[in-house]
């Protein structure tokens, strides 16, 4: 059957494969259990897996051969192409993986050429809306790949998303994901030089938020201010390597990408080269560690 002309996947007729387990892989499975699929899950701690009611744990990416939907939420493009390596060929024809890790947009083109000579849909589905959401299954999904491939699979991202946008060919998602990316950490980035300023001369952070509230100034990390200080608690937990933490390697990503296509991002490349040592150091302040 032509990909165009296959059906729907729905919960209770086909199983899901799901790989990391981490930061937003998780809920994103608690998320996919709520709403009645059938999941095996895969991560380099099967520990991470004890209070998934009902997942079958597998050993190894083969294990995930059986699945008519393979999502990842890996760390990288190194993580993401192991597994689809081992992966991809031992899928059946018809099958779709989902990349809900940031990647480069370079490479979710290339898996995604090579997911389909084998027969098997790919698109790069990037979420952005943190840990609560990804629970709640609210996350906003940037998707990159074949419109009948994302149709195909509308069921399994409504039951983690609020929002799916098809950001156009493969690749598109992850560009997009990394312009959301730059956006957001520049204006970390700027909401911190600008609290330190307002405490210099004695002024709290939380009168400056208050004050920016309802000025020019608002914006979604005056709103959510501390957001990124119990993030980094959580990859504290989870043993996370900063380097593998969105405010490093999301911006080094935003880097090579521009580097790709000749593209001079001046704004960028500071960012990539301090933001990452500023966000952990104010959520040590804020623990009191």
């Amino acid at each position: 059957m032509a990909q165009h002309e296959s059906p729907a996947i729905s919960a209770g007729t086909a199983r899901l494969g799901f790989a990391g387990l981490g930061n937003l892989g998780k809920p994103m499975v608690q998320a996919l259990l709520r709403n009645g699929w059938t999941i095996s899950v895969l991560d380099r701690d099967a520990a991470r897996a004890g209070d998934l009611d009902g997942v079958r744990v597998v050993p190894t990416a083969a294990g995930l051969a059986d699945c008519a939907v393979v999502a990842l939420a890996v760390p990288d493009d190194e993580a993401v192409s192991q597994i689809l390596d081992e992966l991809v060929p031992l899928l059946a024809a018809g099958s779709v993986v989902l990349i809900h890790s940031t990647i480069l947009p370079g490479t979710a083109k290339r898996l995604a050429e090579q997911a389909e000579r084998h027969g098997v849909g790919l698109l790069d589905v990037p979420v952005s809306g943190g840990a609560e959401r990804a629970l709640a299954g609210s996350l906003t999904v940037m998707a990159g790949g074949r419109a009948e491939v994302l149709e195909r699979v509308g069921p399994v991202l409504d039951s983690v998303a609020g929002e799916v946008i098809h950001a156009g060919p493969a690749g598109a998602g992850a560009a997009v994901k990394l312009a959301n990316q730059l956006m957001m950490f520049a204006a970390l980035a700027g909401v911190q030089e600008a609290l330190e300023l307002a405490a210099a001369y004695d002024v709290p952070e939380r009168t400056v938020l208050e004050a920016v509230s309802t000025s020019t100034g608002d914006s979604w990390i005056t709103r959510n201010w501390g957001f990124f200080d119990q993030t980094v608690a959580a990859y504290d937990s989870a043993g996370t390597p900063v380097r593998d933490r969105p405010w490093s390697k999301d911006l080094w990503d935003i880097v090579a990408a521009a580097r790709d296509r000749a593209l001079p991002l001046p704004v960028a490349g500071l960012l990539a080269q301090h933001l990452a040592e500023r966000v952990e150091e104010h959520a040590r302040k804020g623990s009191g560690s």
